[in-house]
């Protein structure tokens, strides 16, 4: 399996899944830009990690909520990479609360980020891909796309609708030979995970499988594996990569 010489873009590409993403195409041979929107040094070494492995890596400052970041991003890719043939829509945010102390802006920025981001960005490399009958598209959603989860009515909705997102766009770019899949990451542990309260870990624990947190690097091998060729006969499908979190 490699992606050599493949031209990627990895939203939220500078921390966490994204950057174990975008270090995991760079490792197999691809041309990977990432985006960030304020952790520079951050997403520098990303780029740095992507070359020092044999790939070549740009990092570009964009808001995946913004429409005209989306295309402009897109079309920089393409004219300096020479095209494009994956794209990972990663970067998302939370924002927790029980509904009742929910506010407007809590809503709003998780569904703009997670959910508008991706369409933002489907919008601009499908026309790409399209045009030349091939590309790629994963998706990151997460298990509580699939479940629910008390406390996060905002964050579960837009997983949920990455999912129908998914599915919907794989039947309708499928015969351009473009695949579209997901992956649903149960608790993996990031930075983000460092503040996390000790119960709510204990927790999470308690219901995975495997007994353990998965890393960032398991998520992006499958990643990996959906952007090759090997995966060319799968799409519309959700790969939940969570040690049993959810079964």
């Amino acid at each position: 399996m490699t992606l050599k010489d493949r031209k990627a873009i990895v939203t939220g590409g500078s921390l966490g899944i994204g950057a174990a993403i975008a270090r995991e195409l760079g490792r197999q041979g691809a041309l990977v830009a990432l985006n960030y929107r304020k952790h520079d040094t951050e997403a520098k070494q990303v780029v740095a990690d992507v070359e020092a492995a044999g790939g070549k890596g740009l990092a570009i400052k964009a808001d995946v909520s913004s429409f005209a970041d989306a295309q402009g991003m897109v079309d920089q890719v393409v004219e300096k990479f020479g095209g494009l043939d994956i794209l990972v829509n990663n970067a998302g945010v939370n924002r927790d609360s029980v509904i009742w102390k929910m506010t407007e802006e809590q809503w709003d920025q998780v569904i703009d980020i997670n959910l508008k981001g991706y369409f933002n960005y489907c919008r601009a490399a499908v026309p790409v891909f399209r045009e030349q009958k091939s590309g790629k598209i994963v998706n990151v959603t997460s298990i509580n796309g699939l479940r629910g989860k008390f406390g996060q009515t905002n964050y579960s909705a837009s997983k949920a609708g990455i999912i129908g997102f998914t599915k919907a766009l794989a039947r309708e770019v499928g015969r351009a030979s473009v695949n579209v899949n997901a992956v649903a990451p149960g608790l993996i542990e990031t930075d983000m995970m460092k503040d996390a309260p000790e119960k709510v870990l204990e927790a999470a624990l308690a219901e995975i499988v495997l007994g353990r947190l998965g890393q960032p690097e398991e998520v992006a091998s499958v990643v990996a594996f959906l952007c090759s060729d090997v995966a060319r006969h799968i799409t519309g499908e959700v790969i939940r990569v969570d040690g049993g979190q959810y079964i």
